[in-house]
């Protein structure tokens, strides 16, 4: 028995929310390891954004990063939604929101890696994952 295209969807919400805070572990471990380093650790923690610029190019990638997944998700949660409002029943919908999240988290590990062709392409697929599913809503309403 499969999962419904609704169900599939659901699930890849909370999945692609977990891909937007995902990043973030990498920039934390880089700050513990820098606090560790400095004389009065707590004060990086105090101010956090104040030291973001002092971190390693890797941790600062890693925040764009983390950055960069709560602006997908806004629209991810658009389209994703707008399919489960207006009932699509297509397969075409569960291969997008799989695709979505694989592309995501493909984004952030060549975000990371600073493989920036890459990391490009995995943003476009990933918006091409939004197209899909606004595009599954608009003809589902139309055959209402």
């Amino acid at each position: 028995m499969g999962l419904s295209v609704t169900t599939v969807l659901i699930y890849s919400l909370i999945g692609a929310v977990v891909l937007a805070y995902a990043p973030y572990v990498v920039t934390a471990i880089a700050r513990v390891k820098m606090a560790k380093e400095m004389e009065n650790s707590m004060e990086m923690f105090k101010k956090p954004r104040a030291y973001t610029e002092s971190l390693p190019d890797y941790a600062k990638r890693a925040n764009w990063a983390h950055q960069n997944g709560f602006e997908a998700l806004i629209v991810y949660c658009a389209s994703s939604l707008a399919a489960v409002a207006t009932g699509v029943d297509s397969p075409l919908a569960i291969y997008a929101a799989i695709a979505f999240c694989v592309a995501r988290a493909l984004f952030s590990v060549f975000y990371i890696a600073n493989i920036a062709p890459l990391r490009s392409m995995m943003f476009g697929v990933a918006n091409l994952c939004n197209i899909v599913l606004f595009s599954l809503s608009v003809a589902a309403v139309q055959n209402l």
